[in-house]
């Protein structure tokens, strides 16, 4: 289930990383807790998730304790290379992370507060699909020390949602922000565009009914067609017509306009806040290259310029920790020129920008044409900042391949 992982060099079995691995405590550290469980599988998804039919001997009941091994593993493996601090951010992500009792969730919250200690203005999310979202799932979420909810929206349109497999009542949505709020949870909401049939006036109407619920962040994100997707072999086989590139630029420039006049600021590609307190810190960790340990089947870890990343399914993941070996499937370290590669990628998507003397200089001789492209902002970079204009946004990608040509 779920892309593919990386190839990669061999994880010794007590996860120890590389002897010349020097961590720098001043660095931020956060934890991604994955939950791979979902009751369907959307159409469109790529991540590694399972339905109840797919674990083949893997337990949901059983999946906090599992995860909570690996969590004591990573302290032994962190304490041996020196590297223990307060986690800053803590990410339950998924599938769907609410499809576990509450309790399973403050248990692993506990878990990683015991092991590292979790900083006392800590960001802590839980993504939350709506039909899970209850007042007593609220207050025993925010009773652990959860902050922030994160909740898959998606579109307003039924129609919509059925194109995207979604299978969550509408209406819950509302009802899923209104208990958020009332246990003083700050709330995001997901939204995606560009699925089949979607029209221009549907997406008006999902963005207007997320502005309604009166978040403190909206995620808005293009749909993606992943190989091996449901929704790739729809379109493959002609049943469904896939997404139109102009049609999803003008959902975009919709989306950015219409959030920045109702108060939300853009500061990331597909993310906007009420201010600069309302942005995910977690993920600006993963776009400004920060530590992070993912904990469970398939997840990514960075510490200190290493990379690695777990066995994907629930049941070989349980079966590595339960002979207390690292669940780890491979590792890297990336050589400076990949490096610079991911910088580039990912910081030219926030809203600072990337400081132009971290692009190879053979590449800076592109940024004049990029400003006459009107695809980075002229005056960042006089001040010696890459920001993406708006038509930048849009064209991420290209510019990255030519500011790294």
């Amino acid at each position: 289930m779920g892309s593919a992982l990386p190839d990669g060099e061999p994880v010794p079995e007590d996860g120890s990383l590389p002897p010349d691995t020097q961590i720098d405590l001043a660095t931020p550290f956060s934890v991604y807790l994955h939950v791979p469980f979902c009751r369907v599988r959307c159409g469109y998804c790529d991540f590694n998730t399972y339905t109840s039919e797919e674990l083949h001997g893997a337990r949901q009941d059983q999946y906090a304790d599992t995860l909570l091994r690996e969590v004591e593993f990573s302290r032994s493996v962190l304490s041996r290379a020196g590297g223990i601090r307060a986690a800053s951010t803590v990410f339950f992500g998924g599938g769907t992370p609410t499809l576990l009792p509450p309790g399973d969730l403050a248990r692993m919250l506990n878990g990683v507060r015991d092991a590292f200690g979790v900083a006392h203005d800590a960001e802590i999310t839980v993504e939350a699909n709506p039909d899970t979202v209850t007042d007593a799932v609220a207050e025993e979420l925010a009773a652990a020390g959860v902050t922030r909810l994160s909740i898959g929206m998606q579109s307003a349109v039924p129609r919509v949602l059925t194109a995207l497999d979604r299978t969550h009542n509408p209406a819950n949505v509302t009802t899923a922000v209104a208990a958020a709020r009332r246990a003083n949870l700050n709330v995001s909401v997901d939204l995606i565009y560009g699925a089949p049939g979607e029209t221009l006036d549907d997406w008006r109407a999902s963005v207007d009914a997320a502005l309604d619920l009166e978040p403190d962040h909206i995620s808005a994100y293009a749909l993606i067609i992943e190989a091996g997707t449901k929704l790739a072999r729809q379109i493959k086989r002609g049943e469904v017509v896939a997404p139109d590139d102009d049609v999803q630029a003008d959902m975009y420039e919709y989306v950015d306009a219409r959030l920045s006049a109702a108060g939300l600021d853009w500061y990331e590609v597909s993310n906007w806040a009420r201010n600069l307190s309302q942005r995910s810190r977690h993920n600006l960790a993963y776009w400004q290259g920060s530590d992070w340990w993912g904990f469970g089947p398939g997840a990514h870890s960075h510490i200190a310029g290493v990379r690695f990343w777990n066995v994907k399914h629930p049941a070989a993941y349980a079966q590595r920790l339960e002979h207390q070996n690292s669940p780890a499937a491979g590792r890297e370290i990336p050589d400076a020129k990949a490096r610079t590669l991911e910088a580039v990628l990912l910081r030219s998507r926030i809203r600072e920008g990337l400081p132009i003397d971290e692009i190879e200089s053979a590449s800076r001789t592109n940024i004049a044409s990029l400003i006459a492209d009107g695809l980075i902002d002229g005056a960042s970079a006089l001040g010696g900042t890459v920001v993406l204009t708006l038509r930048g946004r849009l064209l991420a990608d290209a510019v990255v391949r030519r500011l790294t040509d």
